[in-house]
């Protein structure tokens, strides 16, 4: 799974990696580095849907269906299964119709030692940003205020990675991610790009278990 991630690079390099002319004004007046992202809290996705150009928003990490009158379904709901998207009633509207990009820099894994877990950050060769492929929606009854919320999909981990955890988030790069963002892209050829490239050179390193407390929002989560 995915549970934590960092996104610590400006809004204005993200564009040299991931979307050609991308708008990061409306997230701007909110942004600051972001050490230890957590479940619930706001998080920037690249929005998709029919008829409008994609976008760039904070969202609610765990995905909040538009039918659903509980917020609270969205702890449940941070990370979809690849292999079973289109089996889920609350991931298959958005699967067709609202498609994102979570942009980060690097995440978090826990690898299982006996007793005790061992914390690794995961990034890629000279910790630029990147998209993980997602699913949002929108709602306007669970909350008096209009809630837009997303979830990260995850497929079976690389060799790069199993070692630490089995799974891992769908890392998206030029013409996958374009399609992926592409309204006009099926669900059938979307969920067809949704695994993990064997070449992707990630980079892992064990960091200290100060990353365990979500409340621990600084750079010693990478020390």
């Amino acid at each position: 799974m995915c549970g934590r991630f960092t996104l610590k690079t400006h809004p204005a390099q993200w564009s040299q990696w991931l979307w050609p002319d991308l708008d990061v004004s409306p997230i701007l007046s909110d942004w600051g580095p972001r050490y230890n992202i957590a479940p619930t809290q706001a998080i920037v996705g690249l929005l998709s849907e029919a008829g409008k150009p994609c976008r760039a928003a904070w969202v609610r990490w765990g995905l909040v269906p538009f039918w659903a009158s509980d917020l609270g379904i969205g702890n449940r709901m941070i990370n979809a299964r690849a292999e079973t998207l289109a089996d889920k009633p609350a991931f298959r509207v958005p699967l067709a119709q609202r498609r994102c990009a979570i942009v980060a820099d690097g995440y978090y894994e826990w690898q299982v030692r006996g007793k005790t877990k061992q914390p690794y950050w995961i990034h890629l060769p000279g910790e630029p940003v990147f998209a993980l492929a997602g699913l949002w929606d929108s709602n306007h009854r669970a909350s008096p205020q209009h809630v837009e919320s997303a979830t990260i999909i995850t497929t079976a981990a690389s060799a790069a990675v199993v070692e630490i955890h089995d799974r891992m988030p769908v890392n998206l790069t030029g013409q996958a991610l374009a399609s992926w963002l592409d309204p006009s892209t099926s669900a059938t050829d979307a969920l067809s790009l949704l695994h993990a490239p064997s070449h992707v050179a990630w980079q892992t390193r064990p960091v200290s278990t100060h990353v365990n407390n979500p409340r621990h929002e600084d750079a010693g989560c990478l020390s």
